[in-house]
């Protein structure tokens, strides 16, 4: 984790509603994952459809949980070098 806040959700493109449950400019959505370290390049078609499908609320969300993750992930990490893998 660099320190720094997670990507924000990008603003609904103008063909959608505004509120919390419209679907996001693909595009825009695509790039923000990137730019969250998400490997958008490595996903399925239909991965790819179903982030489509995520509301602002949704991705909010998720990249919330990503950045949680990647703060503890060096921690995670260092226990599975340190124990051949092992989860615990």
């Amino acid at each position: 984790m660099t320190g720094q806040p997670p990507p924000t959700a990008p603003e609904p493109s103008p063909d959608t509603s505004a509120s919390d449950t419209s679907s996001l400019d693909t595009s825009s959505l695509e790039a923000t994952l990137h730019a969250a370290g998400f490997p958008v390049d490595l996903l399925t078609d239909e991965q790819r459809l179903v982030l489509g499908e995520l509301t602002t609320e949704e991705l909010t969300l998720l990249l919330d949980v990503k950045s949680r993750l990647d703060a503890v992930g060096p921690e995670v990490q260092a226990h599975g070098e340190i124990a051949g893998g092992a989860l615990f």
